[in-house]
């Protein structure tokens, strides 16, 4: 093992230095995605060493999912799918003059949530799987109707409107192939509807796209505070005062991304609904708060590590990317699954160390970045958005082929537009959106396995204590809502009083 680690950290260092350059310029761009440019890449390792095919690889994916937080933080449009909630208290931060603050933060909840996942990834990888893998269906629903109750979290106001967002991005998800019978539904005769809307073009649509119509409504507009070229510093009393926090996001991420399937995405919308549920001042979430820039990028950078930890030890691919990985480990002939520890103990440890490389890769090359990538908050948008058009449309169009996702994108586009003019949050609408499809894939598949049966949602403990959560977590944000109601309407009745 020793041996390994060595390697990594001498001769492997040049693709993890690499990779990682890659991953986060790729993930900076919106429209593009670590799937594309890890998929693009794996032609190029034919004739590489496994080994340092999968050092390059990995560094890839770990720098896809920080450098994500770049466009969401400067830009308010994610780069990555994972970094959906950074927006919401990046850009808000860095809008009112602390862009290189935010990305300071953002970083180092990074660095800590790879770090605290890597440590799990090498200690615990074989039996934390093997529990993960026995999640039955009805597990992993009550998991997902815990991240659902984020929708009251994210409305910042107006519940109503939050539930409005999340019905409709609930009803879009629909069509396409029934999970359980097969049969198509709700494509109304269109056979490009048959596969369901992408998720790609969507977000892409109503995050991006929509941003750039509201941006080229006033292009005069630019922020005329100096940003300055000092570099980010991670300082201790950011950690030691959020520690917590950071602790709280990196187990719920790396949790989460070991489950097959979840996905970086769903851990951060967790992680951000705990964070904002528990905190002390949870009227500061969506407008600057640290502690929602803590959690959102803590837990999905913990949970990309997590996702190598079914990967290793079972075979299982829990995202699009690791499945592409272990695509990679077939080409190179490695046996990826229960054997691989006893068989290639070498390429075991080499992901786990490569794991640990690039994460402190990552940290080397943001920290250095981070005073350049600052200043693009100060740059004309006039320059900046013709690019992203294009790659939005590069993107869009190369998750199928298909012109039609083109078309899907501006949809969303226009949506996205019209939502952002009627105040509804577009927060809710993407977890309804992403989350619902698997929501009723497992709550089917469990009652398909239970005869019809809802019973074990009560009987089975995880379940049981999931949905106790879940509740608990929509009766407090309902209450809370209710509490800041009549504080309105409190200092409405005194201002009155006085004039």
């Amino acid at each position: 093992m020793l041996d390994v680690y060595a390697h990594v950290f001498t001769a492997g260092l040049y693709w993890v230095f690499l990779g990682a350059g890659i991953g986060i310029l790729v993930g900076s761009i919106p429209g593009l995605s670590g799937a594309m440019i890890i998929a693009l890449a794996l032609p190029t390792t034919y004739f590489m060493d496994g080994g340092d095919a999968l050092l390059f690889l990995i560094s890839i994916y770990i720098g896809a999912t920080t450098g994500g937080l770049i466009s969401a933080t400067l830009m308010r449009m994610p780069g990555t799918e994972a970094a959906i909630m950074t927006t919401l208290d990046g850009y808000p931060m860095a809008a009112r003059g602390e862009p290189a603050r935010a990305l300071g933060i953002g970083v180092a909840a990074s660095f800590v949530g790879g770090m605290v996942a890597w440590a799990i990834l090498a200690l615990f990888s074989p039996p934390l799987s093997l529990i993960a893998v026995r999640f039955g269906p009805y597990e992993i629903f009550a998991m997902t109707v815990v991240a659902l109750t984020l929708i009251a979290a994210v409305s910042r106001g107006s519940l109503l409107n939050g539930l409005l967002a999340a019905a409709l991005g609930a009803l879009i998800s629909m069509p396409g192939i029934d999970p359980i019978s097969g049969t198509i539904r709700l494509t109304f005769g269109q056979n490009d509807l048959d596969s369901g809307l992408t998720l790609l073009p969507a977000i892409l649509g109503i995050l991006v796209l929509s941003q750039v119509i509201v941006d080229c409504e006033d292009l005069k507009t630019r922020l005329t505070a100096k940003a300055g070229l000092a570099f980010a510093v991670i300082k201790l009393k950011d950690i030691t005062n959020y520690a917590w926090a950071y602790v709280r996001s990196a187990l719920i991420g790396t949790w989460i991304g070991i489950l097959p399937g979840v996905g970086g995405t769903t851990a951060s919308i967790a992680a951000y609904s705990v964070a904002k549920a528990t905190s002390r001042t949870p009227e500061k979430f969506g407008h600057g708060a640290e502690e929602g820039i803590i959690a959102s990028e803590t837990a999905n950078n913990a949970g990309t590590v997590g996702a190598l930890v079914p990967l290793i030890t079972l075979g299982i691919p829990g995202s699009v990317i690791t499945a592409i990985l272990l695509g990679a480990m077939v080409i190179h002939n490695l046996n990826p699954g229960p054997l691989l520890f006893a068989e290639n103990p070498e390429i075991a440890y080499t992901v786990i160390a490569g794991s640990l490389a690039a994460n402190i890769a990552m940290l080397i090359i943001m920290l250095v970045a981070t005073p350049f990538l600052a200043k693009l908050m100060y740059v004309n948008k006039v320059y900046l958005l013709p690019p992203i058009v294009v790659f939005c449309f590069i993107g869009a169009f190369s998750v199928s082929s298909r012109f039609f996702d083109i078309g899907v994108m501006l949809a969303f586009a226009a949506l996205g537009y019209l939502m952002d003019k009627a105040r509804i949050p577009p927060g809710p609408f993407i977890i309804a959106y992403v989350l619902t499809p698997m929501a009723e894939r497992n709550l089917r598949s469990g009652l398909v396995t239970y005869d019809g049966s809802f019973m074990p949602l009560l009987t089975r403990p995880l379940c049981a204590f999931f949905l106790a959560v879940a509740v608990i977590s929509v009766v407090w944000s309902v209450w809370a809502e209710i509490k800041a109601f009549r504080a309105r309407r409190a200092a409405q009745q005194a201002s009155g009083a006085s004039a």
